[in-house]
């Protein structure tokens, strides 16, 4: 509403929220793009400089799963400050889960706040937190599986946005009104909201508050979902504090409708509303209010922090949206606490941990900031990436992500740029990416042609090559009996490779670019023994098959890989028998983290100088 006189906009702003002008207001992608760009011009102007007392986190803290991707993430903040990548003056920590069992995200939760009392004593009290969970090895999106989520690559930024960034610009307005407490938050989604010009979001109320916003009924089964008390205005507005009765997690349809925490039509004030996820919602459908970050003041989090000392060590895996927001609000019951339908690995204990959680936190209340003009994107898979950085989707104009970001490439036509995502990379004039592609962290010689749909990460391609539609590359440094070494693992975008049998005879049922696994072997030349698979043998999977050569280059390595995939897609055969073989398991336990930097950061540099060489030739 930028331009409009004071007054007029007064009244445009009645009517809209009167829902006598809902066909004449602005698009939801235009203000959330402009609310958007804001965020990300005021944290530009943060990177690399001090900030003052109260405009900023006093402490980012983020979770790793075990100590080789704590180091990980520490050798990369440390990268991160050193080019005033980040804003100065803030507290960054890498908090580690302890060794045994999984403990999920609520796990890391207790002992985040384990480690702040550790550092900071009392003190920390008076700090505003943000916690980013980051754990975990990212399955769905092995090129973050090294180097973690929260330091994917993200096409917009000078240098490049990582994960991080982004979350630290988009959370950018919250600290200054916000009570000491601890934001919770995870690595891989992305929250736009827009309100209005003068209203910033609170967060200032004793016990948890949450974000939400509205969704489709079907989105709401795979999310948490919010039993708000009934709205007092007949009026919604882009931002609404309310009460919440009590909360769902991943409730069914039905659930949602027995607990009215359904919507209705026809009091909802706008034309059409989004979650990021999903298609618009039109009037005429129902909607529920679902979950993204919560925050919890200091005395909440000093209440789990002591149940955290008390019990000690943890031996079950805790959700911090399913067991904790569950407790919370006068609604609130302990039926949840025995259904195990969500719950990837059921554990002994589980049950009687929740129930523990829940007297814990009952009586708590959970406020929710409801931002009835937001989207929510989750960017966690191969294919959502995919969509977002190179079809032409609400997320990619919302933040203004780019074609090409931070890279050297040949002067291709306008319109292929724009079907395709080159981020800090360097590609010969003489190559080829197809449309829908990503190249991130790259150099690809002459003679190089990409197909279309591809992934390709941290890779070397000298020689003449070509990479089939649809495949997924991604190179690794590796430190093997002190030696340097590299290995690439490569398979098709929509290979699931969380896919599992608890047999050798069942291998057959995996799927490996869309052919069994069974014929691949065979291609390969390599026979089915448990010693194909590392790790658990009850739980056989692409993961932990060792396929994966072994090589002493980075270039040898990628051509070896599409050698593979080229055997399958030809059905011709390509003997595996003369290398060693990893496992994605293996090379994760052997990667060099600080090879895999330099690489990163040898790119980085030939890209700053020839960008400053072609600034210098500009009359």
């Amino acid at each position: 509403m930028r331009g409009v006189p004071p007054r007029m906009r007064a009244v445009l702003r009645g009517l809209w929220k009167g829902g006598a002008m809902a066909s004449a207001r602005v698009p939801l992608d235009v203000t959330l793009r402009e609310a958007t760009q804001r965020k990300l011009r005021r944290f530009s102007k943060l990177r690399g400089k001090p900030v003052a007392a109260g405009e900023f986190w006093d402490i980012v803290a983020i979770t790793a799963a075990d100590e080789k991707q704590e180091l990980a993430y520490r050798q990369q903040l440390s990268k991160k400050l050193k080019r005033k990548e980040l804003p100065l003056g803030v507290q960054y920590h890498v908090f580690v889960d302890p060794a045994g069992a999984k403990i999920g995200n609520g796990g890391s939760t207790l002992c985040a706040l384990r480690c702040l009392e550790k550092l900071y004593g009392d003190k920390w009290n008076s700090f505003t937190i943000l916690l980013i969970h980051s754990g975990g090895y990212s399955q769905r999106l092995p090129s973050a599986s090294a180097l973690g989520k929260i330091f994917t690559a993200l096409p917009l930024g000078n240098p490049i946005y990582q994960m991080l960034e982004l979350k630290l610009a988009m959370y950018i307005d919250f600290p200054p009104h916000m009570n000491p407490g601890i934001l919770v938050t995870c690595a891989d989604d992305i929250e736009l909201y827009s309100i209005g010009e003068f209203e910033y979001i609170k967060f200032d109320k004793p016990g948890f508050t949450a974000l939400a916003h509205p969704s489709s009924v079907k989105v709401g089964t795979t999310h948490g979902v919010f039993v708000l008390d009934p709205l007092n205005s007949l009026k919604h507005r882009d931002l609404e504090y309310r009460c919440c009765h009590r909360f769902l997690h991943k409730p069914s349809i039905e659930e949602m409708h027995q607990f009215n925490a359904v919507c209705r039509p026809g009091n909802f004030c706008q034309q059409e509303f989004a979650r990021g996820d999903t298609a618009y919602l039109q009037l005429d459908s129902e909607y529920v209010y679902t979950d993204s970050v919560f925050y919890m003041d200091h005395k909440s989090a000093k209440k789990l922090l002591a149940f955290y000392e008390e019990i000690g060590t943890l031996n079950c895996e805790i959700d911090a949206y399913g067991d904790f927001l569950q407790a919370l609000g006068p609604g609130a019951t302990i039926e949840y606490t025995r259904n195990t339908s969500n719950v990837t690995k059921e554990e002994s204990e589980l049950v009687d941990m929740r129930q523990r959680i829940f007297h814990l936190l009952k009586g708590t209340s959970l406020n929710v900031v409801v931002l009835n003009n937001s989207k929510f994107y989750h960017i966690g898979t191969t294919e959502e990436y995919l969509f977002h950085f190179t079809s032409e989707s609400s997320l990619k104009s919302e933040l203004g992500f780019q074609s090409i970001a931070f890279s050297i490439l040949p002067d291709i036509p306008e319109c292929s740029r724009k079907a395709s995502c080159i981020i800090q990379s360097i590609l010969d004039l003489r190559c080829s990416v197809a449309p829908g592609s990503i190249v991130e962290y790259s150099r690809l010689g002459p003679d190089v042609f990409v197909g279309e749909k591809c992934f390709i990460s941290n890779s070397y391609i000298i020689t003449k090559a070509v990479v089939p539609a649809y495949s997924f590359v991604c190179s690794l440094s590796l430190k093997v009996n002190g030696h340097l070494a590299y290995s690439t693992m490569a398979f098709g975008v929509q290979d699931n490779l969380k896919n599992n049998v608890k047999t050798l005879l069942d291998v057959k049922l995996l799927q490996f670019f869309g052919v069994s696994f069974l014929s691949c072997l065979d291609i390969w030349n390599l026979k089915i023994t448990e010693e194909l698979f590392s790790g658990n043998k009850t739980h056989l999977s692409l993961w932990t098959a060792r396929i994966f050569p072994v090589c002493s280059s980075l270039s040898e390595s990628v051509i070896t890989s599409l050698k593979m995939l080229d055997a399958i897609k030809n059905n011709s055969p390509f003997s595996l028998n003369s290398y060693k073989l990893f496992s994605i398991e293996e090379m994760l336990a052997y990667k060099d983290v600080e090879d895999m930097i330099a690489y990163r950061e040898q790119i980085f540099l030939e890209i700053s100088i020839n960008k400053k060489q072609s600034d210098l030739e500009i009359p």
